[in-house]
């Protein structure tokens, strides 16, 4: 397994990657989470894959088994603009240090089992490359509407949520809006809990994307 950084515009040019990925988007957040989220032709996609995101894939086999969407706290995003009610009425995070993530998932259908503390091997390589990506960007946090399920693999995993505000009931889940931390010790943490033994990201636009 991969994990590639990809802006919208680079996907666009890899259709078999994004449409793996609109597509196992379609399969967790609604056909096994059951969320409100829309769906297109078998796909799911919504109005924040059209401000010009970064996306990181997990490729194993050229097969698209995890993902996530990461925009700008300086434009629209979810939380400052879906989900304010997370916020309990403090200011939406603005900073060009502050990018938030979003439509994290990983394909529990095709990989293995889970492996160290009861997560895949995917999830921890796919936490590891989003904080070596705020590094290469001079971030200092990564912003995140979330759910309490995700909120314990992300303890599990070493990567602990500073809660914005108190957790909410949003459609079929419980939602939370938090920070997480972009620094060194953040990345060690991960890497240690998931056995990570080397740096994971890695740029299309200086590599072949290759299975």
């Amino acid at each position: 397994m991969k994990v590639f950084s990809l802006s919208r515009s680079a996907l666009l040019n890899h259709s078999d990657l994004k449409l793996g990925m609109h597509r196992l988007r379609r399969r967790v957040f609604r056909v096994r989470l059951d969320w409100d989220v829309s769906i297109t032709d078998g796909l799911e996609i919504d109005q924040y894959d059209t401000l010009a995101p970064t996306y990181l894939l997990v490729v194993d086999q050229r097969s698209v088994v995890g993902c996530v969407r990461l925009l700008p706290t300086t434009g629209r995003n979810m939380l400052a603009n879906t989900f304010p009610v997370l916020l309990d009425g403090r200011e939406a995070p603005n900073s060009p240090t502050i990018w938030e993530s979003s439509r994290f998932c990983v394909d529990t259908q095709t990989l293995e089992g889970p492996t160290t503390n009861g997560l895949r091997s995917a999830t921890f390589l796919l936490f590891a490359a989003m904080i070596e990506w705020g590094q290469q960007h001079d971030l200092r946090a990564i912003v995140t509407v979330t759910d309490l399920r995700m909120e314990r693999i992300l303890r599990r995993a070493g990567w602990h949520l500073d809660r914005i505000g108190s957790p909410r009931q949003v459609g079929s889940t419980k939602a939370v809006a938090g920070l997480l931390p972009v620094n060194e010790s953040a990345l060690r943490a991960v890497q240690e809990a998931g056995n990570i033994l080397e740096r994971t990201i890695i740029t299309p636009s200086h590599v072949a994307l290759a299975a």
